[in-house]
């Protein structure tokens, strides 16, 4: 590491700024990715199910996280101070709406309950509650240290120990119920796929079929939190260990990772069947029939059967 140029932490001048770039540049591509979420939620009164509420919510959270993440800049005081609290906070916010959705899932699939829609209260309650007393705790004793990119970079261990208390570990917590959630539901799939292939009725074995599509690729979910988080993880506890040795490649991987958050969750959460129809169906209305030519497959969402955004969430049919 060269020492000229040296900023606090073991970092040149150098580096902090391919940092900021870094972050500044995936985060807004997360900003883009979730703010089109939410906008379609807005427009499309189609999509304002309860199932595509909560991702509507987790959409909100990654837009507002990355919105913060980019206006902060540790060499003003005042966006210091929203980079660190507003990120914190949303950031919190956006890993503990994917557990209301893995938790809407097993209750319907698993336990088959309808009651879901009741408990919306309760998951405001639990995620911005949650997410404001992790981000008051932290806030105790924080001196917003300029350190590398982050406002909330301390020196100190107690802070970094406080800092992995209360992120890290709700972080993997998150992780690890999500993994356990999704294994329970794709088992129970799994079950009622093999009982139909047994069964002479072909439209419930066609219903299964459809469910175990969907529900397939939700195995992946947990790894979006995995591939955003892992490298920011092991980064915090180097840095925890070695206070002393940054380690740039790393810190590139973390802030990179982590800012593209919320890109992923709006691909894989909120990019679904239903939002690509609802997308296809406006463009069909607007479209020239000589370009409609070139897209023969825009019009064949109208006539799909429609894919419910959850799988298990057909809570409208059982009421």
């Amino acid at each position: 590491m060269a020492t000229t140029g040296q900023v606090a932490g073991g970092l040149t001048a150098y580096d902090r700024h391919v940092l900021m770039a870094v972050n500044a540049g995936a985060a807004s591509l997360s900003f883009v990715g979730s703010g089109f979420i939410v906008l379609c939620y807005v427009l499309f009164k189609e999509l304002r199910k309860f199932s595509f509420k909560l991702v509507f919510y987790l959409a909100l959270s990654d837009m507002l996280c990355s919105f913060f993440s980019m206006v902060g800049d540790p060499s003003r005081g005042f966006f210091c101070y929203s980079h660190g609290y507003s990120t914190h906070f949303f950031c919190v916010a956006s890993f503990l709406w994917t557990t209301t959705i893995a938790f809407t899932l097993h209750r319907t699939v698993v336990r088959h309950k309808t009651d879901v829609e009741d408990m919306e209260a309760m998951f405001h309650l639990y995620v911005w509650g949650t997410s404001l007393v992790v981000t008051v705790v932290r806030s105790i004793g924080n001196n917003h240290s300029h350190l590398g990119t982050w406002c909330w970079s301390q020196s100190g261990r107690s802070g970094k120990a406080l800092h992995l208390i209360t992120f890290y570990m709700p972080l993997w917590g998150a992780i690890l119920y999500n993994g356990f959630t999704y294994f329970q539901v794709i088992s129970m799939l799994k079950n009622a796929r093999r009982m139909a292939a047994g069964m002479s009725d072909r439209a419930y074995q066609s219903d299964a079929r459809a469910d175990m599509k969907a529900l397939n690729r939700w195995g992946y979910y947990p790894l979006i939190l995995i591939g955003s988080w892992a490298f920011g993880t092991i980064n915090r506890i180097h840095d925890f260990i070695e206070p002393s040795h940054k380690i740039f490649w790393l810190s590139v991987l973390d802030v990179g990772t982590a800012a593209l958050m919320g890109l992923f969750n709006s691909i894989a959460y909120g990019l679904n069947s239903s939002v690509r129809r609802a997308i296809y169906e406006r463009l069909d209305l607007f479209w020239p029939d000589r370009l409609k030519r070139w897209f023969p497959n825009s019009s064949k969402f109208r006539n799909q059967e429609q894919e419910s955004e959850l799988v298990a969430l057909k809570i409208e049919d059982q009421h």
